[in-house]
């Protein structure tokens, strides 16, 4: 199959450093390649895929301090999709909604991952104007504020089994958070939970422009008093170890989380992961089995003694069986053949009608001639 995936630019594929989308996009690309799919991967230059690789953007837009407008670029990479989208059976778009309206002729063949929140209110009179695009959620929560939208499945993340190994005889017996500080990744929440509950916590994240007043304001003031470390943006490499040797996962937001990629890092791990009752989160941890789900930071303290008595291998089991990238992968196969299927019915029922309209034809044809024949 000749498939096109079409990534954000804001990083790359993979990120270097903090990036889920870029993130999801490589781990499918590169299964889907070693399933034997024709791949191009549209993407910045500084990408590593094994697949086709398009560049374009010189490098990620948040690495690059000369851009200040995302838009200009990701419409330059439309239109090289745009060029070769005759090439592809499908073009699959991680993009947003930015595409519907050059691909919407072409929806047949076109299918868009949401990956952000879909409850804010700008985005759905563009949803309803776009009603006939195909889509898929990456949880059945992110899509309950879209009612009456081309949903066509969820399919939830995967990682590559061997990307973190697990650690299940021990652990460096602290609480980890991993991701963004934000107001809706409630940081602060963490480090309540982790001083309540008399455990040591690592704090391993990102802070984006927009949030260093409530960095510098906020959270970092919380962070005196001992017991609290700030490491900072971690990649890959680090973060399997980060994730590996901690007690616990804590997730502890306050917004309908889309999914969540640090969860299932984490089980990677066979680390369990405690987590606010919001957004994804009841679909992703299985309470009691791979974390807990709390709703509140009284509850959270009081479950971290059955957290961390959770069984570290039934973990890693439990993402094997439900987040590899081989089951992301073959999710998104058999929606792309669906839609070929959808898409090649049409087509067939128009080359029969051609061809039996031929038959006719010639038929009428040879019935003439032999009555001009008879006639003679």
């Amino acid at each position: 199959m000749r498939i096109a995936q079409i990534a954000p630019l804001f990083e790359s594929v993979p990120p270097r450093l903090y990036g889920g989308t870029e993130r999801v996009v490589a781990y499918l690309t590169e299964e889907l390649v070693r399933q034997g799919h024709q791949v191009t991967l549209f993407a910045s230059e500084d990408s590593i895929t094994s697949a086709e690789l398009v560049p374009c953007t010189p490098r990620a837009l948040r690495l690059d301090p000369d851009v200040r407008d995302a838009l200009p670029h990701h419409m330059i990479m439309l239109d090289k999709v745009r060029e070769r989208a005759d090439e592809f059976d499908v073009l699959h778009f991680h993009v947003d909604y930015l595409h519907f309206p050059l691909f919407r002729c072409e929806r047949s063949r076109t299918l868009t991952t949401l990956h952000g929140r879909q409850d804010l209110a700008d985005h759905m009179p563009f949803y309803r104007r776009f009603s006939d695009m195909p889509l898929v959620s990456i949880s059945n929560a992110q899509r309950a504020p879209l009612p009456g939208v081309n949903f066509v499945d969820t399919v939830y993340h995967g990682l590559p089994v061997g990307l973190h190994m697990p650690s299940l005889d021990r652990h460096g017996g602290y609480l980890a958070f991993l991701g963004r500080i934000s107001p809706e990744k409630r940081p602060d929440r963490a480090i309540a939970i982790a001083r309540a509950a008399g455990r040591p916590l690592k704090i391993a994240a990102k802070v984006d422009k927009a949030d260093d007043a409530y960095f510098r304001d906020f959270i970092a003031p919380m962070l005196d008093g001992g017991g609290i470390e700030f490491i900072g943006e971690i990649n890959d490499n680090a973060k399997g170890e980060f994730l590996g040797q901690a007690a616990g996962l804590l997730f502890p937001i306050d917004w309908p989380e889309p999914f969540g990629l640090v969860m299932i890092e984490a089980m990677a791990c066979g680390t369990p992961v405690l987590a606010f009752r919001c957004g994804s989160v009841p679909e992703i941890v299985e309470d009691g089995l791979t974390g807990r789900i709390v709703s509140d930071v009284d509850e959270a303290v009081r479950a971290v003694p059955e957290l961390l008595a959770l069984d570290r291998k039934a973990i890693r089991v439990r993402f094997e069986e439900r987040f590899s990238a081989t089951r992301m992968a073959a999710d998104y196969v058999k929606i792309y053949q669906k839609m070929l299927r959808k898409h090649a019915a049409p087509q067939l029922e128009l080359s029969a009608m051609a061809a039996l309209s031929a038959a006719a034809n010639a038929h009428g044809s040879e019935a003439s001639v032999a009555s001009a024949r008879k006639d003679n």
